[in-house]
């Protein structure tokens, strides 16, 4: 089954909604190709352009930097998890089993049957590995913070958050083991891919596999 998702993402990210017309959609569509391909320190408007036959102007025309292009993209991807595990979950009980299905669906093990015709999944999941700190380790994060840019980051850690608490009422920590879980998640397939001697994955293969086992590991060893 095909699903079209269409995301209501902060004002403040884009100058038109790129969903409001094709040469948009193009634009971040390419833009995650552009970036999963050379980084995003080497992508450019420039080189999107070329990408997408059009000029510099149009993209501007959407976004005003491609540090915002770049937080369009990631609060995308963080709604699409958010979307995902509620809908996922919905058919889970044992508070046990939702976060191992949590933990299964933020390290890409476990995304379900559905095809969703937005944007390549696999390449988004591989900028936010790569580029996702780029997003929000900046000198500006304070003044971006007050927009209210990072929502979709934070309801999604507010949502795992609510289900270490289903298993664990009383934890004092679930918002920033949720964050921890998360950023680990990216961290370890990040240093399991290219910096193999910062993990303890012997196979060098499965590097997924070896995420969701750290973590699944590292969660219940916390909370229990």
């Amino acid at each position: 089954m095909e699903v079209l998702l269409n995301f209501k993402l902060n004002e403040h990210l884009y100058l038109r909604d790129p969903e409001s017309s094709e040469v948009g959609k193009a634009i971040v569509k390419h833009a995650i190709e552009l970036i999963y391909d050379i980084g995003f320190e080497q992508f450019t408007f420039k080189k999107l352009a070329q990408k997408i036959d059009s000029t510099e102007a149009t993209i501007y025309r959407y976004f005003s930097s491609k540090h915002k292009l770049l937080t369009y993209i990631l609060s995308w991807y963080w709604c699409y998890l958010l979307f995902i595990a509620k809908m996922r979950l919905q058919q889970v009980g044992p508070p046990d089993e939702k976060l191992r299905l949590v933990l299964g669906i933020i390290t890409h093990n476990d995304l379900g049957n559905s095809k969703f015709q937005d944007y390549d999944l696999e390449r988004l999941h591989g900028i936010v590995i790569s580029e996702s700190s780029k997003s929000y380790l900046v000198k500006e994060v304070d003044e971006i913070n007050k927009d209210m840019i990072f929502s979709p980051l934070k309801s999604l850690c507010q949502y795992i958050a609510e289900v270490i608490m289903e298993l664990k009422p009383g934890f004092i920590y679930p918002k920033s083991l949720a964050s921890t879980l998360l950023e680990t998640a990216h961290n370890q397939q990040f240093f399991s891919e290219h910096l193999p001697k910062l993990t303890d994955n012997k196979s060098k293969k499965q590097h997924k596999k070896y995420v969701l086992d750290y973590i699944t590991l590292l969660a219940f060893s916390v909370i229990k």
